[in-house]
């Protein structure tokens, strides 16, 4: 099969990445919950008819989801090989985290597409759903022990056969939920979005032809994997290690460590994970495709150029022992993936610095804060408020790292107070960055960020799980790390925190008490004394530094009207460097 000429293909790479972009656009205006409507908690992408391979994904969907996906379809091809049956109009759907999931709220559609009566390849779609049933509502249960504290399950089942929906299944995912009607919603746009997909899939072959597209799907993969293999040949051979922890797993308090041992031979690279602690207690296991899934998602931001499908793992070799933490079993409860894999992608960022000091990008804050509020309205329904929250990224190189930004995983935002508020009956009383939070550094990290909410009804319940508590996002070639997480809440008994740090469950609060929870920065980059004097004087200025710390930690003189003092900030260096 001869591949399309460069300029078909460059058409066709944009109309394919369109379809996929349109259907995440659909589900994000159909939602009815904000951590998809808004968050884009969300992805959608086309995949290999036989190997489940990414074949397409789109710009705006989470990264983390389209590397798991393929491990989904995978499970749904394995699924029609054993029970037959497979027919136009079929849409399976499932949440299992062990079998091409990530945690139970993630609620995966898939669909086959068929031309002339044969499969072609699939569609899929991810999104998060606010609540699955378990003991915490939201999901994120830091007590969990296993996995049916966390949610209802559900193994890839054929929601509708040949075009008919199967209501008992909806019945049983409407009874073991707290917001029924939320997940109905977020389920009819997921459907919507891939019968749009479907329908424009089907314009371009129309136009196009099946041999024509499945050439360009061929090129478009080995074009990925000729540009990996390209920069890994060009980073020098040898093995780098990279080692952060976790602060612990919500149920032991010890801390658990992420250790990469990062092998390049010639074109080649390996991931070997086997130092890393075994499974834990809690809820910070993830299943093997989770973790290879965010190992993409790790090269892919250092290797930004190479496109995003299934090509460029093939000079990957992953090692990711069932001895880890990262390769769990049902029933081991992961319902705090986030946590883990945030770590993994540090730990890969930690190991390529080291073999091109160039390249090296300091820690981002490193958790999604995932926090929870619930209650009963005033007719008794139950709400549920959950979002995550943002950070500071790390400073690299060229440039000081992102104020108060979402986390590597994913190209998500965070919920609008205003959404949240007329939501759920809560109110954000501060929503601010965080003096001082930031890493020092020649380029500093970015700042993290300050929330309070007020519980506006009695019976509210407070639930955060979260990391960075007692390890800080570090810093890379002499910059320093970044604050750590901290949460607290008002009580009867004055102001409290949790023992473990950064987990806590069934915080009690009354009418007008609040949670406040105050996020990391970024790591820095480089020496702090050797960050440009006329940076600190600005950063004072806008207050988020004082000037006695401009003082002791960057040796910097401002003055009272914001400026520098140049003569005695060169004078203090100078003291500084003898």
């Amino acid at each position: 099969m001869t591949a399309p000429d460069a300029v078909t293909l460059a058409v066709l790479k944009g109309r394919l990445e369109q379809i996929a972009d349109e259907m995440d656009a659909t589900l994000y205006r159909s939602a009815f919950n904000p951590i998809i409507a808004e968050a884009r908690d969300a992805c959608h992408g086309l995949y290999h008819a036989t190997t489940g391979a990414t074949l397409v994904q789109g710009t705006k969907g989470l990264p983390v989801f389209v590397g798991a996906m393929a491990f989904a379809v995978k499970a749904v091809i394995d699924k029609v090989a054993v029970d037959g049956g497979l027919a136009e109009g079929d849409t399976f759907l499932f949440n299992d985290p062990y079998d091409g999931g990530t945690h139970l709220n993630d609620f995966r559609l898939v669909r086959p597409i068929f031309r002339n009566g044969a499969l072609f390849c699939w569609i899929a779609s991810v999104g998060h759903w606010i609540d699955i049933g378990g003991n915490v509502p939201g999901g994120f249960n830091a007590r969990a022990t296993d996995s049916f504290q966390e949610g209802v399950r559900i193994p890839p089942v054929k929601l509708i056969r040949a075009g008919e929906m199967n209501h008992d299944i909806v019945a049983i995912l409407s009874a073991n939920s707290r917001v029924p009607v939320s997940n109905w919603g977020d389920l009819n746009g997921q459907l919507n979005a891939l019968a749009l997909g479907e329908r424009r899939l089907g314009e371009l072959l129309d136009t196009y032809g099946e041999a024509t597209i499945a050439s360009a799907f061929d090129a478009f993969m080995a074009r990925a994997e000729a540009m990996m293999r390209a920069r890994i040949a060009a980073l020098p051979d040898g093995t780098y290690s990279f080692e952060d922890f976790l602060d612990n797993d919500g149920i032991v308090d010890e801390p658990l460590k992420i250790a990469l041992d990062l092998t390049i031979q010639g074109e080649n690279m390996t991931l070997d994970f086997s130092r890393t602690s075994p499974p834990c207690a809690g809820p910070l296991n993830i299943a093997y495709s989770t973790a290879v899934a965010c190992c993409y998602v790790a090269l892919k931001h250092v290797f930004t150029e190479v496109p995003a499908n299934a090509g460029c793992l093939a000079p990957i070799t992953f090692i990711i022992p069932e001895t880890t933490l990262l390769a769990a079993k049902h029933p081991r409860p992961v319902g705090g993936y986030t946590e883990t894999i945030l770590r993994a992608i540090g730990v890969i960022f930690g190991a390529l610095a080291k073999a091109a000091p160039e390249r090296a990008i300091a820690a981002p804050f490193g958790t999604i804060n995932a926090l929870s509020l619930s209650g009963k309205r005033e007719n008794g329904n139950a709400w549920v408020m959950f979002s995550f929250f943002g950070g500071g990224l790390g400073g690299t190189p060229a440039s000081d790292g992102l104020n108060h930004g979402n986390n590597a995983i994913s190209t998500a935002t965070m919920p609008p107070a205003e959404i949240l508020e007329a939501a759920s009956p809560i109110l954000f009383t501060q929503w601010a960055l965080r003096e001082g939070s930031a890493g020092l550094g020649e380029h500093r990290g970015g700042f993290g960020a300050i929330y309070e909410i007020e519980a506006l009804t009695d019976d509210t319940s407070a639930f955060l799980l979260g990391e960075r508590g007692r390890f800080a996002p570090f810093g890379v070639a002499g910059g320093s790390a970044a604050a750590f997480n901290r949460f607290s809440w008002e009580s009867d008994n004055g102001r409290l925190e949790p023992p473990m740090a950064s987990k806590v469950t069934d915080v009690k609060l009354r009418k007008g008490q609040r949670v406040r929870l105050e996020t990391p920065g970024g790591g820095g980059w480089g020496p702090a004394t050797a960050r440009d004097p006329e940076r600190v004087a600005r950063d004072v200025r806008q207050n988020l530094l004082t000037p006695d710390a401009a003082l002791r930690d960057y040796a910097v003189v401002v003055a009272g009207d914001g400026t520098v003092d140049l003569a005695a900030t060169n004078a203090l260096r100078a003291e500084t460097r003898a």
